[in-house]
């Protein structure tokens, strides 16, 4: 049976999620509602093999191990720490990451 993981979303990626939601929201509705669905539903797929996604390029500024999760123009960047994996932050994928 694969080892599970608990994700937690950070307050940060909390907030990018809800203003994602409303700049969509601001020109469709329903297509904001689809959007988040479908980047959650994603996200919490991390919950079985979070080491699929590859390593972020800032890793190297950072010296950090964060991953990302690309959804269509977005970026979910993670950090996994023993079962845990923590959603630091939901960027558009042009942005560089920032700490």
């Amino acid at each position: 049976m694969p080892r599970k993981f608990k994700i937690n979303l950070t307050r940060n990626a909390q907030n990018d999620l809800e203003q994602i939601f409303f700049y969509i929201a601001s020109d469709n509705i329903n297509n904001a509602k689809k959007f988040i669905l479908e980047l959650e539903e994603k996200i919490y797929s991390l919950d079985t093999s979070p080491e699929r996604c590859p390593y972020i390029p800032e890793n190297i500024f950072f010296g950090t191990n964060y991953r990302h999760l690309i959804h269509k123009k977005y970026r979910a960047i993670y950090k996994i720490d023993n079962n845990c994996v923590y959603i630091l932050r939901v960027v558009h994928g042009s942005k560089l990451f920032e700490l």
